[in-house]
């Protein structure tokens, strides 16, 4: 498996070569509905329901504006994916310093804990409208579905693609159905896209929905999901790559366009022409809509919904959180620690808020969770921009004067956008008798602020990516040098008395010569073993003690020097132990097969050891 790759498990993993024209189509349409199911989460909601409650059809135009936006930019992270092969976390470290890019490490798992705020408030509502269960249990209830994505990715991207959209799809059809019920006047409607901000109040929701909208950790995510496409890399297959990846994205963004336009609709339909402008609680919403509609089934379709579109959004959240830190700081951990991390991440303000704060703030809070997504969107747009207008890397891919002007604009509105809101928020608090450390705190982050969005603007015109790591996908120069057979004179291997054995010593002898010398390695995992260690002298100890007397018997028959050793307790990290104190220098494992929560279950001795020797290792499976 190829660690430099985005998330590598899945990389190339569909073939879009040699198919007939309409197999060669479908298998390109996918990553973009499991970007979209970012622009129609709980956060969406949250900001549709109170934009439409207060302001009626009139911030329509912004749920537009942003889905135009979304599609643009959403296209350009595609780009960088298909013609570069990197997604934007490995672009970012390749160009900018390393103290930036762990700055933009932080605040893209900032918008990532944010994304998953908003899925665990929005999936813990959902329960409790349909069960009655109180938020703070359906909050902690939602660390259960931390091993979905184990279970998906043992069937592949495909079905994970498949299970997304069958929950895009219910979202879809729920509100439709809602707006059938509602019934709202079309030449109403089409006046809410007439642009206009009515008040302050107004901007904020505005802010929040764009926030809610154009998603920054969608950008990270798209450009490594293109990537699970095996194309041709020649100029008429990255062409095709891109028309069909544009097209892929435009119709699933427009069917979140349609998703959240929906709910704005909703809301101004039931709640703002009854006067009911004071609902902007995802609760009071279903609560009423039975009231105002005069039918049961809505407020069930709409928590259906609810539960359905959180649930969708925790799978890909937990893979940009993955491309994330393995780009970034090319560490990986397991899928289910990663995924428990950020749902932990999630759980403590949402249980903090309800727990002092009541049920009635997390409206409030979901809310504030879109607006602090949209303070990070140009540390992520920024960059991107960059990197798909380089030429150098982007040859003749890179995006054209005018696409690059109108994301330039995009970027420059979502900034003023931005810098306004802090601005307003700031001022406000500090002319009403803030406190003085509190008002340092925030006058130095509006300057950290504003220093980073500098940055990160200035600093790739000006180093035009010196960066020591490579930014091709190989070196222009390859020289191989002189290639001579290692001699490996002690070679360990470590052993399960299974019928894998043979294997695992029949290519620990293949590499080995008449001097060498090998270690078989076996450890010990019953109950009295893990307790006594070596002091132990239960039956499956003496048993295997026997076993190894065995093998190695067997060996020196055949004139091989061999020496048997057992370990106890922990198997990888006495694996590791017996390996440095016999001074071994190749080391050949068998693999166990496990994937998904077996190897969670089981362990995943061959990774931990091979992040803990310093010596060539081999995995027989």
């Amino acid at each position: 498996m190829d660690h430099t790759t985005s998330l590598s498990e899945v990389h190339q993993s569909v073939d879009t070569t040699a198919r007939s024209r309409w197999r060669k189509l479908l298998s390109f349409f996918g990553p973009a509905y499991l970007v979209s199911v970012g622009y129609m989460d709980p956060g969406n909601w949250a900001t549709d329901l109170a934009g439409g409650s207060q302001y009626g059809y009139k911030l329509l135009w912004v749920l537009l504006m942003s889905n135009l936006m979304a599609l643009l930019l959403q296209s350009l992270s595609a780009r960088l994916g298909i013609v570069r092969g990197r997604d934007l976390a490995q672009a970012n470290r390749e160009t900018y310093p390393r103290p930036i890019n762990f700055v933009l490490y932080l605040l893209a798992e900032v918008a990532i804990a944010a994304t998953d705020l908003a899925e665990v408030l929005g999936m813990a509502i959902g329960i409790q409208l349909l069960t009655g269960l109180p938020l703070a249990w359906g909050v902690s209830i939602t660390v259960l579905d931390t091993f979905l994505l184990l279970i998906l990715q043992r069937y592949g991207i495909r079905k994970m693609e498949a299970f997304i959209i069958s929950l895009v799809a219910i979202v879809g059809i729920s509100f439709l159905t809602e707006l059938v019920l509602a019934k709202p006047l079309m030449s109403e409607v089409v006046t809410g896209f007439v642009p206009g901000i009515p008040d302050n109040t107004a901007l904020y929701i505005a802010i929040g929905i764009i926030g809610a909208t154009v998603m920054p950790h969608n950008l990270y995510l798209h450009s490594a999901l293109v990537q699970t496409r095996k194309i041709q890399r020649d100029n008429g297959g990255i062409k095709q790559a891109l028309k069909l990846n544009f097209i892929d994205s435009a119709v699933a963004l427009n069917l979140a366009f349609f998703v959240n336009a929906a709910i704005l609709i909703l809301a101004a339909t039931v709640f703002f022409k009854t006067g009911r402008t004071d609902i902007a609680e995802i609760q009071d919403a279903h609560q009423l809509l039975e009231q105002l509609l005069g039918n049961k089934v809505a407020p069930i379709l709409f928590a259906v919904a609810l539960i359905a579109a959180g649930q969708s959004s925790t799978v890909t959240g937990t893979l940009a959180g993955q491309i994330v830190m393995e780009g970034y700081l090319r560490l990986r951990i397991n899928p289910w620690l990663r995924r428990l991390i950020t749902r932990l991440l999630a759980i403590v303000p949402a249980l903090l808020t309800i727990l002092i704060a009541g049920d009635d703030k997390v409206g409030e809070l979901l809310v504030f969770s879109q607006v602090l997504l949209s303070l990070q969107l140009g540390f992520a747009i920024i960059p991107l921009i960059h990197f798909v207008s380089d030429k150098s890397t982007m040859g003749e891919y890179a995006v054209k004067p005018l696409t690059k002007a109108v994301s330039w604009l995009i970027t420059g509105i979502l900034v003023y956008l931005n810098l306004r809101m802090v601005f307003t928020e700031a001022y406000s608090y500090i002319t009403q008798g803030g406190n003085g450390w509190i008002d340092a705190l925030i006058i130095a982050g509006g300057v950290g602020f504003v220093l980073l969005l500098v940055i990160t603007v200035v600093y790739p015109l000006l180093s035009r990516y010196r960066q020591t790591a490579s930014v091709r996908i190989h070196p222009s120069q390859l020289s191989l040098g002189p290639m001579e057979k290692p001699q490996y004179n002690r070679i360990a291997m470590a052993l399960d008395f299974s019928k894998q054995d043979e294997q695992v010593i029949s290519n620990a002898v293949a590499y080995g010569n008449e001097q060498t010398e090998y270690i078989l390695i076996h450890i010990v995992e019953s109950a009295s073993a893990r307790y006594f260690g070596k002091e132990s002298d239960d039956f499956e100890t003496r048993k295997d003690q026997e076993q190894m007397d065995t093998y190695v018997a067997l060996l020196r028959e055949r004139n091989i020097p061999a020496k048997g050793v057992l370990g106890y307790r922990h198997r990888a990290k006495e694996i590791v132990r017996i390996v440095k104190e016999e001074k071994a220098d190749f080391l050949v494992l068998g693999g166990h097969g496990h994937t998904g929560i077996r190897d969670w279950v089981f362990g995943e001795t061959a990774n931990e050891v091979r992040h803990q020797v310093k010596i060539p290792v081999l995995v027989v499976q």
